[in-house]
């Protein structure tokens, strides 16, 4: 009788408790994740439109198919223009795979070393950076370096800096986060250093061996370091939610079109993208899959070895509590289940 009554008593903390959880849960991703699963990729972003999201592409490439390309809402909402399945899109965080390939071919050919120290490269930030010379160029391409993040500074992007000295700035002379090595914390501080790293040795700007050694090697023509660098038209609008204006031309970032970043994404993991002895460096620092996330544009770029599937995922909708992070990644994961029952 009493162990009745301590199951009916847990029964009822366990319903509490997940009241309390959906209480704080955003109802719009409650909503996403109850739906009924439609039946196919295009029905399914549509709904993500109808739940909020600007516009959608996404990007599909599954074995022994061809690749297709889904869209759903608007390019430009104020214009009313469809959204296009060639835009381009600002692919924020996801720029870091191709960084990290970038630095791998360059410790495969000797210009770097990943033992090497952040004073060893950048002698000047010595004194400004603490722990400067035990933080090694692996630990920043890991982010267990413990240097604080600069988009973390108090209302960063209300008012993004404009150059890499700028942003640099925000964290001279800040106390580390951690020891060098003994904790993992995300920080887009890691990948600016490695630029810096990367323009010294080079003795140009790093984005032209990018160009080079990744997008000329693999055919991509859409995928651009800047958005001054295109035709502003062929960029997918995008907006935050309490922001009144399109955010297109903010320059924030690399772009490119969804099919560039599956091509790429699927180099990446088959190793095509690199040289002999390239993939084990690679595979010993960084991983093969990434998001992105800049205002008015969330980006999810992954390979799934189950089904030998690159899905890559624009939304061109932001907001301030990240809701629309949350839904989008439930948005994603009904695509994949997607994907998968119309496989079997």
């Amino acid at each position: 009788m009493a162990t009745r009554k301590i199951r009916k008593f847990i029964g009822i903390v366990l319903l509490f408790a997940t009241g309390i959880s959906l209480f704080f849960v955003p109802w719009i991703v409650v909503k996403a994740w109850l739906l009924p699963l439609p039946v196919s990729v295009q029905e399914q972003a549509d709904e993500a439109v109808g739940l909020g999201f600007s516009g959608i592409i996404i990007y599909a490439d599954v074995a022994n198919e061809l690749p297709k390309t889904y869209t759903a809402g608007w390019h430009n909402r104020e214009l009313k223009i469809a959204a296009n399945p060639k835009a381009l899109f600002k692919i924020a965080s996801i720029r870091k795979l191709y960084t990290a390939v970038a630095i791998t071919k360059l410790v495969s050919g000797g210009q770097l070393a990943l033992d090497k120290t952040l004073e060893d490269y950048l002698p000047e930030l010595a004194r400004r950076i603490e722990n400067a010379d035990k933080i090694t160029l692996k630990m920043l391409v890991q982010h267990r370096s413990g240097i604080p993040n600069y988009t973390d500074s108090d209302d960063y992007w209300a008012s993004p800096k404009e150059n890499n000295a700028e942003n640099l700035a925000l964290i001279l002379d800040l106390p580390a986060n951690f020891e060098p090595d003994k904790s993992y914390e995300y920080s887009n501080t890691n990948y600016l250093l490695l630029a810096e790293i990367m323009d010294r040795v080079l003795g140009y700007p790093h984005f032209k061996f990018i160009q080079k050694e990744i997008l000329d090697r693999l055919q991509l023509e859409n995928t651009f370091k800047s958005v001054k660098d295109v035709d502003v038209e062929r960029v997918m609008s995008g907006y935050h939610i309490g922001h009144p204006l399109d955010l297109k031309t903010d320059d924030i970032g690399m772009l490119a079109t969804a099919e560039d970043v599956g091509v790429f994404l699927r180099a990446l993991n088959n190793g095509s993208v690199f040289d002999p002895g390239e993939m084990e460096v690679y595979s010993s620092i960084y991983e093969f899959e990434h998001k992105g996330w800049v205002p008015g544009y969330q980006s999810i770029a992954k390979y799934h070895k189950d089904i030998d599937a690159v899905v890559i995922q624009f939304t061109s909708t932001t907001d301030p509590k990240l809701y629309y992070w949350n839904l989008a990644d439930v948005e994603y994961n009904r695509t994949i289940k997607i994907i998968k029952n119309n496989l079997e």
